[in-house]
């Protein structure tokens, strides 16, 4: 089961266990990504908290937690390949994995029809911007 928030973060939920990244969105808002600073194994995430740093050629970003849980692994391929945010965001570049997750923080989470007309609203909301 696939979850999304309004941070643009998916969460894949499996039993007690779900893998966090970027979506394709938060990506190319993000621009090229040339490092990102990953979690710690072990440590405890609170949701709203920051989860990484990602820096882009933009600027340096805090992503944020969009749950929370126990870190169980991290990407580490990330580590000396940070575009794999930018190239697979919702494959490959998967952030980490944490378990003991709270099921009611999943429950509160975006489907993908909801979050697709999310970001198509928001993208509406710069058009509309840029055009004042």
């Amino acid at each position: 089961m696939k979850r999304f928030s309004e941070e643009h973060l998916w969460v894949d939920v499996h039993k007690n266990e779900a893998t966090i990244g970027i979506t394709a969105y938060a990506a190319e808002e993000l621009g090229e990504i040339t490092f990102i600073e990953l979690p710690d194994v072990g440590f405890v995430l609170t949701q709203g908290e920051t989860l990484c740093v990602v820096e882009s050629v933009k600027a340096a970003s805090d992503i944020v937690a969009p749950l929370s849980g126990s870190v169980a692994a991290v990407n580490e391929k990330l580590e000396n390949e940070p575009g794999l945010l930018n190239s697979a965001p919702e494959a490959e570049g998967w952030i980490c994995r944490v378990e003991e997750i709270e099921r009611q923080e999943v429950d509160g989470m975006m489907r993908e029809e909801e979050y697709e007309a999310f970001i198509s609203s928001d993208t509406e909301n710069e058009d509309e911007d840029d055009a004042g």
